[in-house]
């Protein structure tokens, strides 16, 4: 799942503090307008899934639908051992973190985090107010994913080479020098405007960073070995690296063509006689109906909560 990169500021950093205000003058609405939101996006995907076709392609391994499970909920996991950590939340905060996850995928991203935003304000008991966390949380994210695409690019590099995306006279080439500049920019902008952007004490920003890292290398090599439990006739190895190569070439801003590049991958790594993107389309679909008959169980939960504390 795609990470959104921050934005880069090239002045200085405005206060979060009017935000937060908004925020807050807005609060009795923001948890009620995004769940909306989310079942209206949880719906519509239900309107377009082919049902018949989810079915058809089910794995039949039990191996299987558990590394797809722990790749799905390493994300919101990661995030309640973070807010753990820092708030005491109950394990019942997986929930939310479910539908923060569901709303950035189905919506926009970090629509997310302003709906967790709203549930930490009303739910946990806290010194202060909970956004200067869950903003610090999503900013370390950003930043561990920028830091490991550039370890990654300096790792893959003979790869991503041989895709005629790093060529010196070739268009592509300074395409892809921008998108390295933009990652390396944005970094070094949350680095220099650290103590003044991320309000955490430095002991919980080193955990968080950390926490994030370590999601980031599972997502990647559960993805690897979900891969070759359906496909085993290629070695792990190999999927591996083009996990590791999807990864980076969904992270770099401006790169045009992704698609094509994804093939070339493909072709490069493991053989054109491997059907990859009906695999990667597999899982594609079986993720999405995993968010819709998520959210509805959550919802319905919800209503169950409702009824026995009225």
């Amino acid at each position: 799942m795609t990470e959104t990169l921050p934005p880069v500021l090239p002045t200085a950093l405005p206060s979060s503090a009017p935000l937060e205000r908004s925020l807050r003058k807005w609060s009795g609405w923001i948890g009620p307008v995004i769940s909306i939101a989310i079942l209206v996006a949880v719906l519509w995907q239900l309107r377009k899934i082919d049902w018949a076709q989810v079915w058809s392609i089910v794995p039949t391994s039990p191996w299987i639908w558990l590394v797809l499970a722990a790749s799905y909920f390493a994300g919101p996991v990661a995030d309640w051992v973070i807010f753990r950590k820092l708030w005491s939340i109950p394990l019942s905060g997986i929930f939310p973190l479910l539908k923060k996850l569901i709303g950035n995928e189905l919506l926009l991203g970090y629509v997310g985090e302003v709906y967790f935003y709203d549930w930490a304000r009303r739910h946990v008991k806290m010194e202060g107010s909970p956004f200067g966390a869950v903003k610090d949380v999503a900013i370390l994210s950003a930043l561990a994913g920028n830091i490991m695409t550039v370890m990654l690019l300096i790792f893959t590099w003979p790869i991503i080479s041989k895709l005629g995306l790093g060529g010196a006279d070739s268009s592509d080439g300074h395409v892809l020098a921008t998108s390295i500049g933009v990652v390396l920019v944005t970094s070094l902008v949350i680095m220099f405007f650290r103590n003044g952007l991320l309000s955490l004490p430095r002991a919980d920003l080193g955990f968080v960073f950390v926490v994030h890292t370590l999601r980031i290398v599972a997502n990647t090599g559960l993805s690897a070995l979900a891969w070759h439990l359906i496909l085993p006739s290629v070695g792990m190895g190999s999927w591996l690296l083009f996990a590791t190569v999807r990864l980076l070439l969904s992270r770099l801003p401006l790169i045009p063509n992704k698609d094509i590049a994804f093939a070339g991958i493909s072709t490069l790594l493991v053989g054109s006689q491997v059907q990859t993107s009906d695999m990667i389309a597999m899982i594609s679909l079986l993720i999405v109906a995993t968010h819709v008959v998520l959210f509805i169980g959550l919802v319905l939960l919800d209503l169950v909560q409702k009824e026995k504390n009225a």
